[in-house]
């Protein structure tokens, strides 16, 4: 409350009067609401009035112990004060049973307001209302993204979290009586509008970050279904990257910009060859968010076909891709001239400023209209060695089996063994190019022989990598740079695969497998702002450190029995501790969670 100073002239003489004023929020905004009129006070400097205001505030929730008897204004405020503002049984003077005093229904309010509030700064609520979707599906749509942010959980588990968090409190009470039906309700209607909401939000991420619209990491990975998925026509078996070769899977194609935000996603057969995906990629970027020309699209070597490198360039786009490693042996005397190779610098990582960084060295070569960078890695040097000690020790052990079957004679026929060593070449294509297989059929042995100069031209390309790009405006170091960024999709994979918990799928429609994992990108979408506006400030926390933390700032109700049998519940969060208000400030967010709701219960009448 405060006080507020009037004028008004009344046939040439001006009469002042003050007004006890405090401020409400409505529908339109925060306005000022009028309590009464105090009259003319007596003169007092005008600093003293908000002083007085607060007495007078006091004196009316029943706090005159504190007033002063011998101010008059106060008096005669507190009795205007009285007469014109009813006396609600919350703002009357109660007298409170100590002993009783509790407090219930705690619920974690932190990582929800963040998530919600998010929600709204991204414009969620407004791109889904302009789908045409009732609120009512727009708040489970928030609710169940919100839930993939914060404590994944499917469908049938959902309504128990959401009864366990503070989100009934922040979105509306109809959600504590919510059940899994309306929720598979809302994954299809999702499932038509995905491709425009995804559209509607980038548009508004590029406008709300500033973010570069010229640059495309575009990756590929798997996720595997618990079940036979029957019937979904795109659950195949085919190269798990979950190690489930088990189960059938679908693969997630996913381009996101340079700075981490996701672009567009699309959604492949489980069987479906990384190579034959880039077409369909670069058509949903064309028709959603635009390719403009001279655009630049970072693709791993798994797509580094001449016929993907080929399409790009026919949409007058350019490439930044890794070559494959039959293309890197054929530079072999390049890596052996020292001369060429300059060092990249690299910067101490901002989460672990006493990690070292692997030392890195890069080349450029011009070569037709390609431009090549070598890359050498000293990190890369003992993991490459690894991968093929390991390859070459298995290959060893199988072929060990395969001759002690034929010594034995369980293995035969020739053409049986010569299936056996192709199963072999193929189940090793890493290190089996090393080996000379064949089988002798007049001494009937298998003869197996290393070819030393392959062996010693593998150890020399160890750490060794190949980059080729179309762009002639690159150094080295920069289209080492840009390649590196490819980094950011595959750690998108991990926060979609672990923090928002996107496998196991346990859906089997083709229909609510798609919206399931649209739910994932649209948590990624909030994932990814809150560490990229922590990342702007010079904060390099994840996630899921936030997430921990922020679950100690909680709502709760305060129960305050009186000694009349009546009770006084008021539903409140918790004060912010000093980590929270630290989060808040900055993400930008308000500390207030919630604006206090008082309820009162009459004591109960005891029968006759």
């Amino acid at each position: 409350m405060f006080i507020r100073q009037t004028r008004h002239s009344v046939q040439g003489r001006t009469y002042t009067n003050y007004l006890l004023v405090e401020s409400v929020r409505t529908p339109k905004g925060p306005r000022q609401k009028v309590v009464c009129s105090l009259g003319d006070l007596s003169p007092r400097p005008r600093q003293d009035w908000l002083k007085l205001a607060h007495k007078i505030e006091a004196a009316l929730i029943g706090q005159d112990d504190l007033l002063d008897p011998g101010d008059a204004d106060v008096a005669q405020g507190v009795a205007k004060a009285r007469a014109h503002r009813p006396r609600s049984r919350a703002a009357a003077t109660i007298a409170i049973d100590p002993a009783g005093v509790c407090s219930e229904a705690h619920r974690a309010a932190g990582p929800v307001h963040v998530g919600l509030q998010i929600w709204r700064r991204l414009g969620l609520d407004s791109i889904l209302r302009e789908r045409k979707l009732p609120p009512k599906t727009c708040r489970l749509a928030c609710a169940m993204v919100l839930n993939r942010l914060i404590a994944p959980a499917s469908e049938h588990a959902m309504p128990d979290w959401i009864r366990r968090s503070a989100l009934a409190d922040l979105l509306g009470r109809e959600l504590d009586a919510i059940d899994p039906p309306p929720l598979y309700r809302t994954l299809d209607r999702l499932y038509p509008h995905r491709a425009a909401i995804e559209t509607a939000l980038v548009a508004r991420e590029r406008s709300l970050f500033n973010l570069e619209p010229t640059l495309f990491l575009y990756d590929l990975t798997s996720t595997y279904f618990e079940g036979l998925a029957n019937h979904n026509p795109k659950a195949k078996r085919g190269y798990s990257r979950d190690k489930r070769p088990d189960a059938k899977q679908v693969v997630i194609g996913l381009a996101i910009g340079r700075e981490g935000f996701p672009v567009a996603h699309e959604i492949f057969a489980g069987n479906v060859q990384d190579r034959a995906t880039l077409a369909t990629m670069l058509d949903r970027l064309a028709e959603r968010v635009g390719l403009p020309e001279g655009a630049t699209v970072v693709i791993d070597r798994g797509m580094a076909f001449d016929e993907n490198l080929a399409e790009i360039q026919r949409r007058k786009l350019h490439y930044v891709v890794a070559a494959r490693q039959s293309e890197r042996d054929r530079w072999l005397a390049e890596y052996d001239e020292a001369a060429g190779f300059t060092p990249v610098l690299r910067t101490p990582s901002p989460t672990n400023p006493a990690q070292k960084k692997t030392k890195v060295e890069v080349k450029l070569v011009r070569h037709e209209s390609e431009t090549h960078v070598l890359c050498v890695s000293q990190g890369r040097v003992q993991k490459d060695r690894a991968i093929r000690l390991k390859h070459e020790g298995r290959l060893l052990a199988d072929l060990d089996r395969l001759r002690a079957r034929i010594e034995e004679g369980r293995l035969k026929k020739p053409p049986k063994i010569s299936e056996a060593i192709g199963r072999l070449k193929e189940r090793y294509p890493r290190v089996a190019r090393y080996y000379d297989l064949a089988y002798d059929a007049a001494a009937q042995a298998l003869c197996a022989s290393r070819n030393e100069e392959r062996h010693a031209r593998a150890e020399q390309l160890d750490g060794c990598y190949l980059l080729k790009t179309s762009r002639s405006d690159l150094s080295a170091e920069e289209a080492w740079r840009i390649y590196a960024l490819l980094t950011r999709a595959e750690a998108a994979f991990r926060d979609m695969k672990s923090p928002l918990s996107e496998r196991p799928i346990f859906h089997h429609k083709e229909r609510r497998v798609e919206a399931h994992i649209f739910l994932c990108v649209l948590a990624f979408h909030l994932l990814i702002a809150i560490e990229h506006t922590l990342r702007s400030q010079g904060v390099h926390t994840s996630w899921a450190s936030l997430r921990d933390c922020l679950g100690t700032h909680q709502i709760c109700t305060i129960v305050l029995p009186t000694t009349a049998g009546a009770t006084l519940r008021i539903r409140k969060a918790s004060t912010p501790e000093p980590e929270h208000l630290e989060i808040y400030r900055l993400l930008g967010l308000p500390s207030e969670i919630m604006r206090p709701k008082k309820t009162w219960s009459e004591p109960a009448i005891a029968a006759a």
